[in-house]
């Protein structure tokens, strides 16, 4: 990586390798869509304003990396989260953050109707920044904002979210910090559901995660448990597969997941910390034309808000960090096998 001087020698503007931009979608059901597109040399992606600043998709010299469903982009007046509009509405995305206060499909608690993933996954951003800068010799690439689910009466949760990256380093960082403005304690369940998809997803795609144990969810996910670390061909009509991981961690509580294809030599890792993130969620879906992946990093397991939640204390807060990695090179997946194997050993 050339340092800030020999940056500015070779380039009058920094906006031939690197940029945030804003972007207003024009057409068809995307239309009106507020997106901040993002450029770190060869890593690109693109953040949704209307909807929670969530990655609609990253590419990584020019292939895409992550999954967008049947319905596509969406603006954020098109269809809602309630209901049996849930689905018609669900993108997908390289990013899509579910919760606050629920995170599973739409379901009636105690006389309350929650909606599939939850309301954060459809919630524009407010205050937002965004600044592409020198910090020291690192040209830094950030972009900020603050969601609010809230209702009368009710909740006061207040997401602030903080997407870096750093030129040169084929990394995004999402740095949020979830606040209970409210003067109750408030159940918070969070579900980052990080979604893979063609033409970086084939049969060719392994999944790496350092799994403690693996939890199918129901019958069709037990039939495919010992496959759950390799995706298969598509198949016609092929049903969903879930899954919920106990990671190894080191001694700071540092793990990760990782979607790798051997064949190109590229990987996507996902690295967070267990004391914030205690659980992973695994979604696989091999069915033709909803062929997708997913790596979900979350507190609330299975369960969800029907377990045993973690609970937010009033005016608390609690901070997640999640990193997604694109690895690149033989030695660079050698390496991350090694830190898999190492895990799993130092927990035996």
């Amino acid at each position: 990586m050339k340092k800030r001087e020999d940056l500015l020698r070779y380039c009058g503007s920094l906006e031939q390798i690197a940029y945030v931009r804003p972007v207003i979608h024009q057409d068809g059901p995307a239309s009106g869509l507020s997106c901040i597109q993002v450029k770190n040399d060869r890593l690109e992606y693109s953040l949704m304003a209307d909807k929670c600043l969530d990655p609609s998709g990253i590419t990584y010299q020019g292939m895409n990396l992550s999954f967008l469903s049947k319905p596509g982009l969406q603006g954020h007046v098109m269809y809602t989260a309630v209901g049996d509009q849930g689905c018609r509405s669900i993108m997908g995305g390289a990013m899509m953050t579910c919760g606050l206060e629920h995170i599973h499909g739409a379901t009636e608690i105690e006389g309350s109707f929650y909606p599939s993933h939850g309301r954060m996954r459809a919630t524009p951003a407010s205050k937002v920044s965004m600044d592409a800068h020198f910090v020291g010799e690192d040209y830094l690439l950030e972009v900020s904002g603050e969601m609010r689910e809230a209702e009368l009466f009710g909740e006061n949760l207040v997401l602030r979210r903080r997407v870096t990256s750093v030129y040169g380093k084929n990394e995004i960082t999402f740095q949020d910090t979830i606040e209970n403005q409210a003067f109750r304690e408030e159940p918070l369940c969070f579900l980052y559901h990080c979604n893979f998809g063609y033409p970086f997803l084939t049969e060719d795609t392994q999944i790496w995660i350092p799994s403690l144990t693996c939890q199918p969810r129901d019958e069709n996910a037990s039939l495919g448990l010992d496959s759950w670390n390799h995706m298969s061909p598509p198949q016609d009509q092929a049903p969903e597969q879930v899954f919920l991981h106990t990671c190894a961690c080191d001694k700071e509580g540092n793990t990760f997941a990782a979607a790798v294809r051997r064949d190109l030599n590229l990987a996507v890792c996902l690295r967070w910390n267990l004391k914030q993130i205690p659980y992973l969620v695994q979604w696989k879906s091999p069915a033709s034309g909803d062929y997708a992946l997913a790596l979900e990093p979350t507190n609330a397991s299975f369960l969800g808000r029907t377990g045993e939640t973690q609970k937010l204390p009033p005016l608390d807060s609690h901070e997640n960090i999640l990193t997604f990695q694109i690895l690149e090179g033989a030695d660079a997946l050698n390496s991350l096998e090694k830190e898999r194997d190492a895990l799993l050993t130092d927990h035996a």
